[in-house]
């Protein structure tokens, strides 16, 4: 029986809290765009204004570093593969 890696049991963990905050950020974006163009048809009113801006802000402050981190786990999938696994 061999013991399960503790680097890939960590970056398994990363990888889901990554997964989480991206849905967040893009459920963010997508408050953010619906909110535009319904302010658009609407003649834009207050709270949708509100609703808009708070949205793109919040996505700016919550996706870039899942994107990035996203980025490095899979990095290092790639190199943990092609150097032949787990050492």
């Amino acid at each position: 029986m061999t013991t399960p890696d503790p680097v890939a049991r960590r970056r398994a963990r990363l990888a889901v809290g990554v997964r989480i905050a991206k849905r967040a950020g893009y459920a963010c974006l997508l408050v953010a765009i619906v909110a535009f163009a319904i302010g658009l048809a609407t003649g834009f009113p207050g709270p949708l204004v509100a609703l808009s801006i708070g949205g793109l802000i919040a996505s700016c402050i919550v996706l870039p570093v899942p994107i990035v981190m996203g980025y490095g786990i899979r990095a290092a999938e790639r190199d943990e593969r092609a150097r032949g696994g787990p050492r």
